[in-house]
């Protein structure tokens, strides 16, 4: 086979936005990036929402199109402890499977999209990206083994998303030999340069809340370990701006009452793209106290950094989000699950002004090395060596180093 200047690429993703998560995020972020280099981009995924926008365990299958990339939600019957049942899903991998020079490329965890691929595919190049090993879902992580390692195992490539998450996970590096790196990247140019919706909304915050304020995003579930900031709260004054739902809101509602912080914290839910953006910019720091390897990048993280929003968090071992956002760099990074030094990291930015102008400017600085566009070019490189070898090619070299500034040193 020659090799492929455009190629015909297929994500495999468990939702898309609208849907919020990181995975999400990234996949959107890559998928339009490399569109906009020429190549024709699917995205398969589940329809979460029925016709009113609304969740639903029942959908209906529904395409369309975001910016230049095909997207198609396919409709579920049920789901299951977090597991979608969609019946259309098998025989559109079985069709995409069987096109030539078409790459998919599999984002995990994904359990539904795992068994299916396990009893699909057989002789198909495909790529995964290994967002986070399954940590405390035990259960899951014992029945979905067998054919993890089976679809692990078929795979032409596998991307780890920082050295650092390598290092610390025993299931990667059973496929070390297959491993590359490439980290998460996003366009960062509208949280660089926020246009005015964004600004109201900043200013907004600043007009109606006392500050310093500071920002929580993500969904309110057990790894995010957002308990830590309310307690962290009681130590630090201004106001705590949550964005983000999920199980845990009422629980964290309460212990907001319980420490009588609830006064001092505004929760904003899903917002906009714009008012995300206005938050980050309003903010003092952006408080990221997840605490175990299900957070595994910590895609926030570069939104806010390229916001000049330095962040608080936490060396959670065997993760890379203390590499994506490096101690006294562009962040202060503390213990997992110590509310106190998170308080304390964040009057120290208050106190020390020298401190935090560094922090900003290694802020800016770092964030432009997590670029959707470098990540969507190295992506491609990955498909050339991955349809080079799989057809035969003998006259491609290997790629040596995805990303340079991977290396430790970085």
């Amino acid at each position: 086979m020659k090799t492929q200047e455009k190629f015909n690429i297929v994500h495999l993703s468990k939702y898309y936005p609208p849907y919020q998560g990181g995975i999400e995020t990234h996949v959107q972020a890559l998928a339009q990036a490399q569109a906009s280099l020429g190549h024709k981009v699917e995205v398969i995924c589940v329809n979460g929402n029925n016709e009113d926008g609304e969740y639903s365990d029942k959908t209906k299958t529904v395409s369309e199109y975001d910016r230049n990339v095909a997207i198609t939600r396919l409709g579920r019957v049920a789901t299951m402890a977090r597991f979608d049942i969609c019946p259309e899903l098998v025989a559109r991998v079985a069709e995409i499977g069987s096109r030539r020079d078409t790459v998919l490329h599999l984002h995990t965890p994904n359990p539904m999209m795992l068994l299916v691929l396990a009893n699909l595919l057989r002789s198909v190049p495909f790529v995964i990206t290994h967002h986070s090993d399954i940590v405390k879902q035990k259960f899951l992580k014992y029945v979905l083994r067998p054919f993890e390692v089976l679809v692990y195992s078929r795979s032409s490539m596998v991307l780890a998303t920082s050295r650092n998450y390598l290092d610390g996970s025993k299931f990667l590096n059973i496929y070390k030999d297959k491993v590359r790196f490439l980290p998460l990247g996003i366009d960062t140019e509208e949280f660089v340069r926020p246009n005015q919706d964004a600004l109201n909304f900043r200013d907004d915050l600043r007009n109606n809340y006392p500050g310093p304020i500071w920002l929580v995003v993500g969904r309110l579930v057990y790894y995010k370990a957002i308990h830590l900031a309310t307690e962290a709260l009681c130590h630090v004054p201004g106001t705590l701006v949550i964005v983000g739902v999920g199980p845990l809101e009422r629980n964290l509602r309460s212990l907001a009452i319980e420490l009588g912080v609830d006064d001092r914290i505004v929760w904003l839910g899903n917002i906009s793209r714009n008012e995300l953006v206005g938050a980050y910019h309003a903010a003092k720091a952006l408080w990221f106290p997840s605490n175990i390897r299900s957070e595994a990048f910590g895609l926030v993280q570069v939104e806010a950094m390229a916001s000049s929003c330095p962040v608080i968090n936490a060396d959670i071992p065997g993760s890379g989000v203390s590499w994506v956002s490096r101690h006294e760099i562009e962040a202060l990074t503390v213990p997992v699950n110590d509310s106190y030094e998170l308080a304390k990291a964040a009057n120290r930015m208050l106190e020390d002004d020298r401190l935090y102008s560094n922090l900003v400017e290694g802020s800016r600085k770092r964030a432009s090395q997590f670029n959707h566009m470098v990540m969507a070019s190295q992506s491609i490189s990955v498909y050339n060596d991955v349809l080079a070898q799989y057809y035969g090619s003998k006259n491609q070299e290997r790629i040596k180093s995805l990303i340079p500034y991977c290396d430790e040193e970085a």
